[in-house]
Order: C-alpha cells, then structure tokens, then sequence
C-alpha cells in the first residue's frame, strides 16, 4: 500500500505516461533552444542587449498566450488543443533553424513559440485532473514537479553541452523534433474527450464556482515571486559570503533541491488540501530566510534556502489541488491557465524588484524582508480564510475569476515556468 501511495504511483496510468513524457521533452527542448539562441544571437551580433532581448522573448510572450488563450482548453477538445499547438510549435522552431534566417523573423518565431505555450500549458493542467482523478492527482502534481525542474536543469547542461559539437541551427531543429515527438505521444496515448464547456453544457449553469476559495488560492499563488528572491540575488549573496562562484552554484542548487524534497513528501503524506493548511505552509516557507539578515555562512544558508524551498512547494502543490475542487471543468483551462500566469508574473516581478533594493539595503537584508513579507502576507489570507462567511455557498458567477486578475498581479509586486509546468510549477 506503501508503494502504491509514492510518488511514481501515476506511471500506472497510461494517458498520465504519455502526458508527463511529453511534457519532459517539450521543456528539455525549450531549455536547449534557449541556450542555442542565444548562442546564435551573440555569434551574429556581439551585442548583449540583442541576445538578452531574444532570451526575454522565449518567456515574456507567454503571458500574453496565458491569459487570452487559456480558453481555448475549454472550448476545444483538450487533447486536439495539446497535439495542434505542439504542431505549430514544431514548425515554428523548424523555421528558427533555417540558416541565415534574418533576425526580425527569427524574433517573431520565438515570440509566437511562446504564445503558443499558454494554451498548451493551460490544457495539460485542465487534462490532468480527469487523467489522475482523486488521491493519485496531487502525487501526479508531485512527480510532474520533481521530473519538470530535472528536466529543466538537464536541458541547460545538456543544451550547452551539446552547442560543443553542434551548430545552434542544429540544435534548434532538435527542439522542433521534441515537439513533434510530444504530439505524436499525446495523439497516441490519451483518450478523446469531448469540448469540456459543450460537455458540460455551458449556457446550462452545471457547476458553481468557489468565489472564496478561489480569491484565496489566486492570492496564495501571487505571493510566490517573494520565495524566488534569494535565486535572485544568489551572486550578490555569495559574494557577500565571500564564497564565489562555487557558492553561487551551491545556492541555487537548494531551493531545486528542496522542492523535490517537498514533492516528495507532499506525495507520501496524508496531509488534507485546504486554504489554512496551505497558508500556513506557506507562511513556514518565508520564516527559514528571516535567518539571512543575520550573514549566515555558507553551510547554514543553503540550509535555509531548501527549507524554503520545500514548504514553498507542498503549498503549491496543495494549491494546484484545491483549484479543481473550485472550478468547475468547463472553466478549469481558463483559470489553470491564468493562474500559471499570475505565478509566472510574480516571480518576474519580485525579482525584477529585488535587484534595485538589494543595491540600496543589501542581498542579505533584502532577502529577510522578502521572506518576512511572505510570512506576513500568507498568514493574512490564512486569517482571512478562516473568517467565517457571511454569504452562502459558493458564488456561480465565474467572473469572480476574471476579477482576480489585478489583485493577483498586484500583490505579488516566482509555468515557470519556476512551470508548471509549472502549475508549471516552479518553472
């Protein structure tokens, strides 16, 4: 019963098999194109802000894909959405690596690749559910966010590996080959269902969404970028250790560690997925980097750093499984696919914040405060949540989603990505 309960439980399943060997190629080969391009960018220019430029557009147009086109994973069949943007991905990195090709063309690819993303991402959320139903859902979560941040690492090291013996066109036409290879397996391996809002009916009203529940996981979710700070300022942070580049590795490699450390416990644990529960992880994720501000060395912050990194996780983790009791499936694509994208943003934004304060207080003390704020903050939704309600029910006016958007984005001022993946998760 042990084994059946551990994380790997979900590989029993066919459709999830062919699901999670997708998804591991798709980002693997989004991580080899990335170092390609810029590769191929600095070689054809010598210009950093170029390269940085075609870098920025692998990410920043998947916001764009994740909050206008999430919808398209309830209005389409899930399994078509997933096989025709891994199509249009594939010849769009085909395109990428024709030699020569000029370079507002090939920035326009790389944009449109990222666009295309959304979509892809919010379907494989809304799929997995109906997939892994029930108990094996969040060890699915669990797997799919220690194999997503291996195979990201993987990619990378793999990628500039690879750019040794081979041209960056090349490589380039390995990632379309992933996505070729994606849509074949989830063509193959995962049943058709039918338009999620046509079988739900959805001018008939089945399904009510938690209004409540809903703002508190959307603002769960915003304060993720606050955890993502110290992979921010890692450099800064060494240096001030005085344990160069060999500490800069060190620290970074800690919160990957310890998310895996809290995939796996959130999968072998009984632990029931509510708001409190998961406020209050969330809130133990910000104490452990309280402990920066006092110039721990080395040994004691890489310590801190994984600590952070595993209540992080089993609070997203019981994050991701909370949103579909909440949601109805004829709306679950949309809201999976903006709240990756509220995650995504935060992280982008917290860090893009903490380097300018980390030049004025320091990496040390701007981490505390990141950690601090967090705590704060997690344990205000938590008190929030534990009010009692003065309304009835759960509100069936899905809009309540809609008007998340700008609190969410606000508050959190970490798909990735951290994915995700991831919710994409830590992309």
């Amino acid at each position: 019963m042990a084994e059946r309960r551990g994380i790997t439980a979900p590989l029993r399943v066919r459709e999830f098999r062919a699901l999670w060997f997708a998804e591991l190629l798709s980002v693997a080969g989004d991580q080899l194109a990335r170092v390609a391009l810029a590769v191929l960018v600095f070689d054809r220019t010598s210009s950093a802000a170029l390269t940085a430029l075609t870098y920025a557009l692998t990410f920043v147009p998947s916001i764009l894909g994740g909050f206008l086109l999430s919808g398209l994973a309830d209005r389409f069949p899930r399994r078509a959405v997933l096989v025709v943007t891994d199509c249009v991905r594939a010849g769009l990195a085909l395109l990428m690596a024709v030699p020569g090709l000029p370079l507002p063309v090939l920035w326009a690819c790389v944009g449109l690749l990222s666009v295309a993303s959304g979509p892809f991402k919010a379907a494989s959320m809304a799929l997995l559910p109906q997939v892994v139903p029930g108990e094996r859902y969040a060890q699915a979560l669990a797997l799919r966010q220690v194999t997503g941040q291996s195979a990201q690492l993987a990619g990378f090291a793999g990628g500039g590996a690879l750019l040794v013996v081979l041209e960056p066109h090349l490589a380039l036409g390995l990632n379309a080959l992933t996505f070729v290879v994606s849509a074949i397996l989830i063509r193959t391996g995962v049943r058709h269902r039918p338009a999620a809002a046509r079988a739900s009916g959805e001018t008939a009203g089945e399904g009510t969404t938690d209004r409540r529940k809903l703002i508190t996981l959307y603002a769960l979710v915003s304060l993720v970028g606050l955890y993502v700070v110290p992979e921010g300022l890692a450099a800064p942070y060494a240096d001030g250790l005085g344990a160069a580049a060999l500490g800069v590795g060190l620290l970074l490699a800690a919160d990957p560690l310890g998310s895996v450390l809290g995939a796996w416990l959130v999968a072998r644990s009984r632990i029931p997925a509510s708001p409190g529960i998961a406020a209050g992880l969330a809130v133990a994720a910000g104490l452990p980097l309280l402990v920066c501000d006092l110039v721990p060395g080395l040994a004691l912050s890489v310590l801190c750093w994984a600590a952070s990194g595993v209540f992080s996780t089993a609070y997203l983790v019981q994050t991701q499984t909370m949103v579909v009791d909440a949601v109805p499936d004829h709306r679950l694509g949309t809201v999976m696919g903006r709240l990756a994208t509220v995650l995504y943003c935060s992280q982008g934004v917290a860090v893009l914040l903490a380097g300018p304060a980390a030049d004025a207080a320091g990496p040390f003390r701007v981490i505390a405060a990141a950690g601090l704020l967090a705590a704060v903050l997690a344990a205000a939704v938590g008190i929030g949540w534990a009010r009692p309600r003065r309304g009835g029910g759960p509100d069936s006016d899905f809009t309540a989603h809609q008007s998340l958007l700008p609190m969410a984005g606000t508050s959190s001022q970490r798909m990735d990505c951290r994915d995700a993946s991831a919710l994409s998760m830590k992309v």
